[in-house]
């Protein structure tokens, strides 16, 4: 109770050693302008970060998730990023020195937009009994319509000396519906007993309004539930 609560609880086996989270900017990126990342020393990966305020809440001011980005593992870790601004780019160098699972001894990567979906949410909100996703790009209806797609599971955390913590209590909660909003980009999910937890997982596997298949992974803490 006497520490500030963090964005959200991670275990180590969905990323180790995170390293620094950084701001895109509003003109970079296409459409994750203006989203938060998240680069990753242990497993040289970037991940976005998608997060609401919890207003009035000095003790979790903020709750969110991770969500891998869906490019090429980085053979080093990820230390420092940077956006360069007439091209757009994300300029990352990273190292080995110490515990991690991507050994090269150092590099330096240019990580720029394609112009494809990346099909990857950029909002996230927990409210009562839902879980409300807003993504990069429309996502074809019939996929949502098929609640196999999803899986939700929650868990607690041990908190001891020793590194990291394996998944305490773990347990599926069942969706009961999926609705996707006008314009096909905000997922809004109906989930039995959801409650504030430490950790959670939503597994989707989905199709674009093209037609494209995508899959993701988020993991997630909820502080707390907005009406």
């Amino acid at each position: 109770s006497a520490m500030q609560q963090p964005l959200c609880w991670i275990t180590n086996a969905f990323d180790r050693s995170p390293a620094e989270l950084l701001w895109v900017p509003e003109k970079a990126w296409g459409p994750l302008g203006g989203s938060l990342i998240n680069l990753s020393y242990g497993y040289g990966k970037i991940f976005v970060v998608p997060f609401e305020y919890n207003e009035g809440n000095e003790r979790a001011p903020v709750q969110g998730g991770m969500v891998e980005l869906p490019v090429t593992q980085f053979p080093t870790g990820l230390i420092r990023g940077r956006f360069k601004e007439d091209d757009g780019a994300l300029y990352t160098c990273g190292m080995f020195a110490w515990a991690g699972s991507v050994t090269q001894p150092g590099g330096l990567y240019r990580v720029r937009y394609t112009g494809k979906p990346p099909h990857l949410p950029k909002e996230l909100h927990a409210r009562q009994g839902r879980l409300v996703l807003t993504f990069t790009d429309p996502i074809d209806p019939e996929s949502v319509a098929k609640l196999d797609n999803f899986e939700f599971k929650t868990w607690a955390l041990q908190r001891t000396a020793n590194y990291g913590s394996k998944h305490i209590d773990e347990k599926a909660a069942p969706i009961q519906k999926a609705e996707l909003s006008a314009d096909g980009k905000t997922l809004t999910l109906s989930i039995r007993d959801l409650a504030p937890t430490w950790c959670y997982s939503l597994s989707y596997t989905l199709r674009g309004a093209d037609g494209s298949p995508f899959a993701g992974l988020l993991h997630g803490t909820v502080h707390q539930l907005h009406p």
